[in-house]
């Protein structure tokens, strides 16, 4: 009978990235059902699976580690928005589904991950000039997706306006979302909005 090899081991790269997204998983929904006071690098270590040691090699600070969640996170729902964005109907159900897909990404968990971030940026000035520029530029991704999903021209002016009010509408109600679930009431707010969006697309 052949000796038993040892088991084959994952190049330490590999598993150095396997170990560097957990955590990041683990920040991400520990920001959305803890909050950001409990969301430290010694308790997303304990939560991943990883030693403190380990955790701070990849991310020295809190800071650090909350940034590079913040930016895997953006990447994320940008990624399932695009992908949603994809399967939007042509005709003229398309203005609902494009007004329904921004609300649902400011609704979505991962939002909810980052409003926690974002309450506590507001009286932290190293944190907001950490996060402004990732809500900015996923701001601007999720602007552009909608322009071109509705198919209007970036130099009209009014649908820039009637994007933008997409936009900050969505945000409000993830807010909302944060403290109580009121699906009902959000589906009535999309539908008005949407039949907004529909007369500006059909104008233009």
């Amino acid at each position: 009978m052949a000796p038993l090899r040892p088991p084959i081991r994952a190049p330490q790269q590999s598993r150095s990235r396997e170990t560097r997204q957990r955590l990041l998983e683990t920040t991400i929904a520990s920001l959305a059902t803890r909050g950001w006071v409990a969301t430290t690098v010694g308790s997303v270590a304990r939560q991943a699976g990883v030693s403190r040691g380990a955790a701070q090699h990849h991310f020295p600070t809190r800071e650090d580690l909350i940034s590079a969640a913040l930016e895997y996170m953006g990447e994320q729902r940008l990624a399932h928005v695009a992908a949603a964005g994809a399967a939007v109907p042509e005709g003229p159900e398309r203005p609902y589904a494009v007004a329904r897909l921004i609300v649902e990404y400011y609704t979505d968990d991962l939002f909810k991950a980052a409003l926690h971030v974002w309450t506590a940026a507001a009286s932290d000035d190293a944190l907001r000039e950490r996060m402004l520029p990732f809500e900015n530029k996923h701001s601007r991704e999720v602007f552009r997706l909608a322009m071109r999903l509705l198919g209007v021209d970036h130099d009209d002016e009014e649908a820039r306006r009637a994007v933008q009010a997409t936009l900050d509408l969505a945000r409000g109600l993830g807010l909302a979302d944060l403290l109580s679930d009121d699906e009902a009431r959000r589906e009535q707010v999309v539908d008005f909005w949407g039949r907004q969006l529909a007369a500006i697309v059909a104008q233009h």
